[in-house]
């Protein structure tokens, strides 16, 4: 699952930057060196897509019929319990059915087959799980279109260190010395026949908890019939929020019943506007110094994450004669490159010139757990039985925190190191 979404991600990437280069040139032929970019990202969409195609494949199994021989017995067995949809053609003909059912609920009469697949025996409530209670299961391929939908080229989580959980959480070590530094592991030369010098690892232990994410959207029976518009609609909405919940809370969950977000821990380094630096400005030198406080291997997985306002002041940024920031279009990123590494803009970023307004961040540092099947989502006509509405629900279960407890001091120098970086105001 989690390689199909990443897949996905790039793919959303290559399809964006091609748009853009078309975009840039609505009113005129694209030059030679545009039309091998967007060449090579359509052609790069193409590959991606027979990929996703592949894996999906291996990861869906085949509906219809299977036929087991054991010995002398031959088993048939119907294996629409199996399909990823359970025999519905898409979500819209999955919701004209729940809307039949809710008719067919009140009147006594029989529900569509398909939706019962899963549910469980009646029990002493009405459960959402249940076709009895009013409550269905929604197939888990329509689940997880939702989910990739939330995985689009603004993403954060595909970027982070993500573990898929079958319980409820997990432990994960904690080593965070450095080779430099006084304790854990270390190499030390020895002289012939000395004996060496014993080191031991210093660990911690890092818990993470899942911690639960719902969208409940009332919908109604007028809506539910109109399934076509209902399938273009509320899966791209609930993805939306999905994603823009999950990024909030990697970069500034709070900790408490949510994730701890990597803004929010001890690592984060915030580099000092410069000596006299007038407000609402933004230098070379702010977006160096930053740079600079990345520790080593942490460049190549860098990326900065910066409000929209910050644009007009990066269109101008000079190094020397060379612009440090590159249009989308020039460069594989969806939102350009600043110095090398790909922009992201995001209204998670603090408004121009406020603390936080550009940030740098190597999210590999970011260790997540989400848990195994992405979203889970289901239907009750319950709820708002009263108001002739049924309620659609996602959850989603992640948690997630930094690596690292506090900021690196270097081996030489007093500035701390950090893969959490970000500008402090001007």
């Amino acid at each position: 699952m989690k390689n199909i979404r990443i897949l996905q991600a790039k793919k959303a990437a290559a399809i964006q930057s091609a748009k853009a280069i078309n975009d840039g040139a609505a009113d005129r032929d694209l030059t030679a060196d545009e039309t091998t970019q967007f060449d090579a990202h359509m052609a790069e969409a193409k590959s991606l897509d027979a990929r996703i195609a592949r894996a999906q494949e291996l990861a869906a199994q085949d509906v219809g019929s299977s036929i087991e021989i054991v010995g002398e017995t031959i088993t048939v067995s119907e294996n629409v319990a199996n399909d990823p949809k359970v025999g519905f053609a898409h979500v819209g003909d999955f919701m004209k059915s729940v809307h039949s059912a809710a008719s067919a609920n009140r009147s006594g009469m029989a529900v569509d087959k398909r939706l019962l697949i899963g549910a469980a025996a009646p029990g002493s409530f009405a459960g959402e799980g249940v076709g009895a209670d009013g409550g269905f299961i929604i197939p888990p391929a329509f689940s997880a279109s939702i989910f990739d939908l939330s995985i689009t080229e603004n993403s954060l989580l595909p970027l982070t260190d993500e573990v898929n959980v079958v319980g409820n959480g997990m432990d994960f070590p904690t080593d965070q010395t450095t080779p430099w530094g006084t304790n854990g592991v270390r190499a030390y030369w020895q002289g012939e026949a000395t004996a060496g010098t014993a080191t031991k690892p210093v660990f911690g232990m890092s818990q993470l908890r899942l911690k639960k994410l719902m969208a409940l959207v009332p919908v109604s029976e007028e809506m539910l019939a109109d399934g076509s518009a209902l399938a273009s609609y509320l899966p791209k909405k609930i993805g939306s929020s999905i994603q823009w919940k999950t990024n909030e809370a990697i970069l500034f969950g709070a900790g408490n019943g949510l994730p701890l977000g990597a803004m929010n821990s001890g690592a984060v380094v915030t580099v000092a506007k410069d000596s006299g630096q007038a407000t609402l400005t933004l230098t070379a030198s702010n977006l160096a110094g930053m740079i600079a406080r990345l520790p080593e291997g942490s460049f190549p997985n860098a990326v900065w994450i910066i409000n929209n306002d910050v644009l007009p002041a990066l269109f101008t940024l000079m190094l020397g004669t060379i612009p440090m920031y590159m249009p989308a279009g020039i460069k594989g990123s969806p939102y350009g490159t600043l110095l090398g590494r790909p922009v992201i803009v995001s209204q998670h970023a603090n408004t121009f010139s406020s603390q936080g307004d550009v940030m740098l961040v190597d999210l590999s540092y970011y260790q997540t757990i989400t848990k195994v099947g992405g979203p889970q989502t289901a239907v009750s006509m319950h709820l708002y039985f009263d108001a002739d509405t049924s309620a659609f629900r996602t959850t989603f279960r992640m948690d997630g925190q930094s690596k690292l407890s506090a900021a690196i001091t270097p081996a030489k120098g007093t500035t701390k190191l950090s893969p959490f970086v970000q500008l402090a105001a001007r």
